[in-house]
């Protein structure tokens, strides 16, 4: 396909092209959000499709990826790239609240300072903070866009890669930053072009996890979707097909990946469902996922990793048969120790009806025993196959003393069925613009001062009475653990990480070199890690 016919008639200059930059820096500053992760060691879709839909253009024109974390360390050799480059491309978004052991995410108050030290140089502002504002981190209302304005001369509301493919042929000046993809036909041949930036990342090499997006968008946006949540902005999901997702993949395995985690989306049961945009829990495509998660596994023979993230309960909920069967299907072809992070947010029926969340507390239980007893089983790792994850939220409208409690209350009953959780999220809203929750901002920020002991009190209480006793029925002592990366040393210990959704923190009272590959055995369960020997 001409990549002429990936632009609208308006867009198509008789003149043709020129041009008008050859020397490009990406300063990956992170992003999270609902649908995508990009901190270290995961590696998200923007770098890729940035650089992609450049060489898309022109494979000579040069491309720089920095990440944050390597401008830290390096700030005058950084500086001394960008001042010698035509453009700095700055990616940022930590819209969801989190926290990381392999990076930072780029704060605000860096903006301000690189953006100073780069005054004279062009600066464009990429991913979900141009978007929806800049996150802060939980319990944070969003830096605005307008303000934001004022640091960088463009900020790319619309998909990366139309823009940057606009600017490589048409110049800059006749660059829409607005326009939205209508179909993957540009992203798919940017993720091809851009595959190769992954070479550049640091983790490059040892446990670099590259975010695959399968679509964009949520499909409860026919009610809005929940009230925080940037996802159903987007309007009716958009889906690429199973073989150009595979193609993707096969070119980032030439190029040496091995861990891929199906994460840039908000449910993966809904993929290429038939009926979405009728239905607010579209019945799962299980022939699209047999197709995709079989693909991948011909065309990356020796990958090492293949996980999922977002999984809507609600789909679980309202298509129990056709759920089972789906992720029956994932983990025949995944790798274990893979984790279906569910969005609950609340098990108070007042904050799940006031904030339009997706399933009440009774669902979401039946949601989290349903894939118990399809993914509990251990594979060769040491991990159970597929668990649940569970996310709260705090700060939602509706929130009263009793939220806390009800919270806690249905916590304890996972214990009590036996029920296995792979992590807990405990977090505060971060308030972003252009979402519902955005009109209640002063309703939020009042609430999450009102009731900070209250979360203080029972984010330590879930994290001794529960957090620590399910990890220690899902890592018993004695467990052997395969295939942990050594990531950092912390004193007189190292951490080290299985690459995938949510690995464990396995604590080892030695000194080992970094980024060696270990077996361990646990010795010990503390509430968030376990303590190892090696073996």
């Amino acid at each position: 396909m001409s990549t002429n016919s990936f632009l609208p008639t308006h867009k198509l200059f008789s003149h043709g092209y020129k041009v008008l930059f050859k020397k490009v820096i990406i300063l990956d500053g992170y992003t999270d959000e609902p649908a995508g992760l990009g901190v270290p060691p995961y590696i998200n879709t923007y770098p890729r499709l940035i650089a992609g839909a450049i060489w898309v253009v022109d494979k000579t024109i040069h491309v720089k990826y920095w990440t944050i974390d390597t401008v830290r360390s390096n700030l005058n050799k950084f500086i001394q790239e960008a001042t010698q480059s035509d453009m700095i491309v700055f990616i940022a978004g930590p819209e969801v609240p989190g926290k990381y052991i392999g990076g930072t995410p780029l704060r605000f108050n860096e903006v301000e300072k690189l953006c100073f030290l780069l005054r004279d140089k062009t600066k464009i502002l990429v991913g979900p903070a141009a978007r929806y504002g800049f996150g802060g981190g939980g319990g944070t209302i969003a830096v605005e866009r307008i303000r934001l304005k004022k640091y960088f001369d463009e900020l790319v509301i619309g998909d990366p890669e139309i823009y940057f493919y606009e600017s490589a042929k048409y110049g800059l000046e006749r660059a829409d930053p607005y326009r939205m993809r209508e179909t993957y036909d540009l992203a798919n041949q940017a993720f091809i072009y851009g595959s190769r930036i992954i070479k550049q990342h640091p983790n490059y090499g040892w446990n670099l996890i590259v975010e695959i997006e399968t679509f964009r968008g949520c499909p409860r946006y026919i009610t809005g979707g929940c009230s925080f949540c940037i996802e159903p902005r987007y309007g009716k999901p958009l889906y690429r097909r199973p073989e150009d997702i595979v193609r993707e993949i096969k070119q980032l395995y030439n190029f040496g990946a091995r861990h891929y985690r199906l994460g840039k989306q908000p449910d993966i049961l809904a993929y290429m469902a038939k009926d979405t945009g009728t239905k607010e829990f579209p019945e799962p495509n299980t022939d699209a996922l047999r197709k995709l998660f079989l693909g991948i596994r011909n065309n990356a023979p020796g990958l090492r990793v293949l996980h999922i993230d977002n999984v809507n309960p609600g789909t679980i909920i309202h298509n129990k048969s056709k759920a089972i069967e789906a992720m029956k299907i994932i983990i025949k072809y995944h790798t274990p120790g893979d984790v279906a992070a569910l969005g609950i947010e609340s098990f108070d029926p007042r904050v799940v009806k006031m904030n339009n969340l997706k399933v009440t507390p009774e669902e979401a239980i039946e949601a989290i025993r349903i894939i118990n007893q399809v993914g509990s089983h251990r594979g060769w790792n040491g991990l159970p196959h597929l668990l649940p994850g569970i996310n709260l939220l705090y700060g939602l409208p509706g929130e009263t003393k009793e939220t806390y409690i009800l919270n806690y209350e249905y916590l304890s009953r996972l214990l009590q069925e036996n029920l296995l959780v792979r992590r807990i999220n405990i977090r505060k809203v971060t308030v972003l613009e252009n979402t519902p929750l955005w009109l209640k901002k002063n309703t939020v920020y009042k609430l999450l001062r009102k009731h900070q002991g209250l979360y203080t009190k029972y984010r330590l209480k879930i994290m001794n009475n529960i957090d620590k006793p399910m990890l220690k029925k899902i890592l018993p002592p004695g467990t052997l653990m395969r295939y942990l990366y050594v990531e950092k040393q912390v004193g007189n210990h190292v951490i080290a990480r299985m690459p995938g959704s949510y690995p464990i923190a396995v604590k080892i009272p030695y000194s080992l070199p970094l980024r060696k590959i270990i077996d361990a055995r646990i010795k010990s369960i503390a509430a968030k890690s376990v303590l190892a020997e090696p073996v």
